[in-house]
């Protein structure tokens, strides 16, 4: 998968199918399925390290996720999110950091928050070879503007937001936490693919946190997520099948065992 031909599953009429994935493993295992995109994302901050925001994921440790799913991944599109502060310090510190991704890792575009105040950050990356996929609506790096993790319904600036970034030359665009008919606007007002999460069926595309989708969490599932499986239990089982054998002295046995 190449950006053009992403880019070109909207014109297509093809819905578009993305995960997250932060390890080779998952990576190999996601894009084995056959789906369209892979996001090494900043969720990672939450999902992997524990943290209550996205905020302290660094560019080193995002480079660090990335070449590992990089390396898994033969069929689908990888795409990096740009972490908090590596783009919002002007043109030039902006086409460094998201240069290293692209040097650094196998992957082939990054993701970076923000409509038109970030316009000509995304035309700089595009101009220097760097393809830019936006993401408008809830962004968790602005969420103490924001005041949360709530509904964005702007929807006079969303498709304004939305034009300026496809202007700018973002392939396409990430819109998170939407109502639904504000959402198919913004997808009607633009040529570019849009990737729903929590933004309703209209969009081009739904893009999910993998350890959402399979229940692999620890916390609370949230709304405009779905799990198609229940990991979590399974894990929680196996490991205490394996306390209680290790503990009556039923394993290893003897078919685990070396003569």
């Amino acid at each position: 998968m190449t950006v053009p031909r992403f880019a070109a599953l909207k014109g297509a009429g093809q819905k578009i199918t993305v995960l997250t994935a932060y390890d080779y493993t998952m990576a190999a295992l996601l894009d084995s399925a056959g789906i369209e995109g892979i996001l090494v994302g900043d969720s990672l901050g939450m999902v992997v390290q524990g943290r209550p925001n996205t905020l302290p994921v660094t560019l080193d440790q995002i480079i660090y996720h990335a070449e590992m799913v990089g390396r898994a991944v033969h069929h689908a599109l990888v795409v990096v999110d740009m972490p908090f502060l590596s783009y919002q310090l002007g043109t030039v510190k902006a086409i460094e950091n998201a240069g290293r991704v692209l040097k650094e890792t196998s992957c082939q575009a990054v993701k970076l928050e923000g409509g038109a105040e970030q316009a000509e950050v995304v035309a700089a990356l595009v101009s220097a070879g760097i393809p830019v996929m936006g993401h408008l609506g809830l962004r968790p790096q602005s969420i103490h503007q924001l005041g949360g993790y709530g509904v964005q319904r702007d929807r006079e600036r969303l498709v304004a937001d939305a034009e300026a970034v496809q202007r700018a030359g973002a392939f396409a665009i990430v819109l998170e936490c939407i109502p639904a008919d504000v959402a198919r606007q913004v997808t009607a007002a633009v040529r570019i693919p849009t990737i729903g999460i929590g933004a309703g069926a209209g969009c081009d595309g739904q893009v999910l946190v993998i350890n959402d989708l399979v229940q692999l969490t620890t916390g609370r599932l949230p709304r405009h997520a779905r799990a198609y499986a229940d990991l979590k239990t399974v894990v929680v089982e196996s490991v205490t099948r394996f306390r209680d054998e290790v503990r009556q002295g039923t394993f290893p046995g003897p078919q685990q065992t070396f003569e």
